[in-house]
C-alpha cells in the first residue's frame, strides 16, 4: 500500500548534490574574496578565539573540547612555522661531502630553496 523506502529517489539525490555543489561554490567564492585581507582575517580569528574562551569560562564547561581544540591549533601552528624541506636533513646527507653549514648556490644548476612553509597560511587560518 504505502511505498516507504529507505533509499532516496534519484531526483532527490541529484537535487541534494546540486545544492551541495552550489554551497561549496559559494563558500569558495567567499574564501577567494577574503584572501587579500590578511590582517583582518587574523584579527577576526583572534576575536572569535577570545570569544570562545570567554564562553568556555562563562559556561563553566566544555574544558575537554577547549583543550582538544587548543592542541589541534597548536599542531597547526607548529606545521605553519616549520619548513616544508627540513635543512637539517639535507645537512645530514651533505655532511659527508662537506663539514660546513648550508650555503647559497655556487653553480647555476644548484637550486636555491627559500623558506616554504609546510602548511600554507590560508589553510592554517
Amino acid at each position: 500500500m504505502n511505498d516507504f523506502s529507505s533509499e532516496p529517489s534519484e531526483g532527490a539525490t541529484s537535487s541534494l548534490l546540486a545544492q551541495k555543489s552550489q554551497i561549496e561554490r559559494r563558500f569558495q567564492q567567499i574564501l577567494d574574496q577574503v584572501t587579500p585581507f590578511t590582517p583582518y582575517r587574523w584579527v577576526a580569528t583572534s576575536v572569535l578565539l577570545v570569544l570562545f574562551m570567554i564562553r568556555v569560562i562563562y559556561a563553566e564547561g566544555w574544558y575537554i573540547i577547549a583543550y582538544a581544540l587548543g592542541i589541534y591549533i597548536l599542531n597547526l601552528f607548529l606545521a605553519f612555522l616549520t619548513p616544508k624541506f627540513d635543512p637539517s636533513v639535507e645537512m645530514d646527507t651533505q655532511a659527508s661531502e662537506m663539514e660546513e653549514g648550508p650555503s647559497l648556490p655556487m653553480k647555476n644548476d644548484e637550486e636555491f630553496k627559500p623558506f616554504i612553509r609546510r602548511l600554507p597560511e590560508f589553510k592554517f587560518w
